[in-house]
């Protein structure tokens, strides 16, 4: 009210202002009237299954909501005559400001006359039939952490609203991707001959970083007090519960000796996350074929014992192929074993392939989270990854041993073999820039947190390097589990528990800033999802956006056209289609237009991804 009284200060014209004011207040309450009473009719509708019991309590309401349309409609007359009075062009100062008043009083008094029963208020836990203890149950939380989450089960974000969100939080990024990058570029232009002005350059830099994290800051919060935290959790909670049951099922059918198999063997020729990824790969085959996995995995170059020993059989009831004859892929639906080859050698290949996921949980997966992908895939990797006690042990003794807590940044530097083969040289300055600007956004509003990185290598010298460049941060890392890692030591007993602890606790830490060329990055990143609603924004990566090898190509969807700015970009129409190779981290990136079959540059911004979709079973009754 204080920006309407500066409007008034003026007597010129204050007529005019005034009239704005009121219809815009008008404008307010109907929109505040159609609001409550669509939150209304959509609560009522996805509570159908409430008893007769809470007749009353909906009788209650609908009465409120008359009383509030009366409300609006006497306020609608008062303001036609006030308008009236304005356009008479009579009013003068001392009459737009006794106006302003009684907007005020009436903005106060709207709120106290809603009471204790408002139309904004959701339905009470036990009009649904649900104490305390069931939420706590559903939620899978206990007493402190429910109580801490805003709204209640059952009160659900509309999936534009959760789209926009995500949208907003993304292109902050990149609006700082952009002008960081140019602003930089700028600066090197002018170089040290202009010191003024490079410093000028330097301090707009620092005031946009801040102005970003607190955006940032601000964007967490409204996730955190939108009302929608409680429904996130158990949507989570249920969405996870049931692909784990049709896992479960799908591996432990009733009669082992018919049932249809797939055969899949551990010991490709690559490292442990890329073996990871090869058995995340036929399983998902498995599910879409709806055939039990038989892991072969006896003589595995990391443990000899095989994957049994390490980590729980990926059946309890069906472990063996049997006498049948093995077929290669693709066989035919009645072929009761078949063998599968690594994904770059399947042909043909089949449309469920990364980066698709399930039709029948692809609604429900765009809603709840920002990378549907990373989730399905973090479902599987839930399902395999189930330690054996020895592995448990070892990994809650390996995390006492290195004082392992929260909150903590996970970082992982690949160098040996992946560095001039697969992936560019990146200094651990690099690394550490993005985490302490992750701190920074921690305390953007004057909070102090303690910094702690969880740092992971292959390369012993990183951490001997880190614990001396920075020691403001305590840095968890074990400089021999990293010399392990080395090419020349990394298949052995030692090195596979080594690497086991490391993607363990890079994927519990609360955010991650690595390379996604390493597939123990992306491995990390995969299992995080499975650890939180929607972890798709907890990491930072220097070079590759995500990817899973072997994937099936990564559409995104224009909705903003763009019209080249030299040779180097891509023109685009609303509704293309653009194959992405991936993010320049400057505010652009690259890709082919599907329907021009034109490559080049464009902003990111201007594109939305597209949630590739497949047919796959839905396991009825499970």
């Amino acid at each position: 009210m204080l920006l309407v009284r500066q409007l008034f200060g003026s007597s010129s014209n204050s007529w005019v202002r005034a009239l704005i004011i009121f219809v815009l207040a008008w404008a307010v309450l109907v929109y505040v009237f159609v609001l409550k009473l669509t939150s209304n009719q959509s609560q009522n509708q996805s509570h159908q299954t409430i008893s007769a019991n809470d007749n009353e309590y909906n009788a209650r309401r609908i009465n409120q909501a008359l009383q509030l349309l009366e409300h609006t409609e006497r306020r609608n007359e008062e303001l036609k005559l006030l308008i009236d009075e304005l356009m008479s062009e009579q009013l003068d100062k001392q009459s737009a400001m006794k106006l302003i008043q009684r907007l005020e009083n009436d903005s106060h008094n709207a709120k106290q006359s809603m009471g204790d029963d408002t139309l904004f208020e959701v339905i009470a836990a036990d009009a649904a039939g649900l104490d305390q203890q069931q939420q706590q149950q559903q939620l899978g939380l206990g007493v402190d952490a429910v109580a801490q989450l805003p709204g209640q089960p059952g009160v659900e974000p509309s999936l534009e609203y959760e789209l926009t969100r995500r949208r907003i939080h993304t292109n902050i990024a990149e609006i700082w991707s952009y002008f960081s990058s140019e602003l930089g570029k700028l600066r090197k232009v002018v170089g040290p001959g202009n010191a003024e002005l490079e410093e000028s350059i330097q301090q707009v830099l620092l005031q946009g970083a801040d102005h970003k994290r607190s955006l940032l800051s601000d964007m967490e919060q409204l996730r955190r007090v939108d009302g929608y935290e409680a429904w996130r959790q158990q949507e989570a909670n249920e969405l996870s519960d049931l692909v784990q049951r049709r896992l479960h099922h799908l591996q432990n059918p009733s009669d082992c000796q018919n049932a249809r198999k797939l055969v899949c063997k551990l010991n490709k020729g690559c490292g442990y996350g890329c073996q990871l990824h090869h058995v995340v790969y036929c399983f998902i085959v498995a599910y879409a074929t709806e055939r039990t996995l038989i892991l072969k995995s006896r003589g595995w170059r990391y443990h000899k014992g095989g994957w049994e020993e390490v980590f729980r059989p990926v059946s309890d009831s069906c472990q063996d192929a049997g006498t049948a004859y093995a077929y290669n892929w693709p066989g035919k639906p009645n072929t009761q074993v078949l063998v599968l080859p690594i994904i770059d050698s399947l042909m043909p290949r089949p449309p469920y392939l990364p980066l698709a996921v399930p039709e029948d949980l692809a609604p429900r997966l765009k809603r709840l989270h920002g990378d549907p992908i990373v989730w399905w895939v973090g479902q599987f990797l839930k399902y395999l990854l189930r330690p054996q006690p020895d592995t448990r042990d070892f990994l809650d003794s390996g995390m006492r041993k290195l004082g392992w807590e929260r909150p903590i940044v996970g970082v992982h530097v690949r160098r040996t073999d992946k560095v001039g083969t697969e992936a560019a040289f990146h200094d651990i300055d690099e690394y550490m820039t993005h985490v302490e600007d992750y701190y920074r956004t921690l305390e953007i509003n004057g909070s102090s947190v303690v910094r702690r990185i969880f740092l992971a290598s292959d390369d012993a010298r990183v951490i001997v390097e880190a614990r001396k460049k920075y020691p403001q941060y305590q840095i968890v890392g074990d400089p021999e589990v990293a010399r392990m890692a080395a090419v020349s030591t990394r298949y052995t007993d030692t090195a596979l528990n080594g690497i086991i602890l490391d993607i363990h606790l890079l994927s519990m830490s609360d955010y991650l800033v690595c390379t996604f060329s390493s597939q123990v990055c992306r491995v990390a990143y995969e299992i995080m999802q499975t650890m939180y609603p929607d972890a798709a924004y907890r990491f930072k990566s220097l070079d590759d956006i995500y990817y899973y090898g072997g994937q099936n190509p990564h559409n995104r969807r224009a909705v903003i056209p763009h019209k080249p700015r030299s040779h180097e970009d891509l023109q685009m129409k609303v509704g293309d289609l653009v194959s992405v190779a991936g993010n320049h981290w400057d505010g652009n990136s690259k890709g082919k237009n599907t329907r021009t079959n034109q490559g080049g540059l464009f902003p990111s911004f201007k594109v939305v991804d597209k949630v590739e979709t497949a047919k796959l079973p839905v396991y009825a009754g499970v």
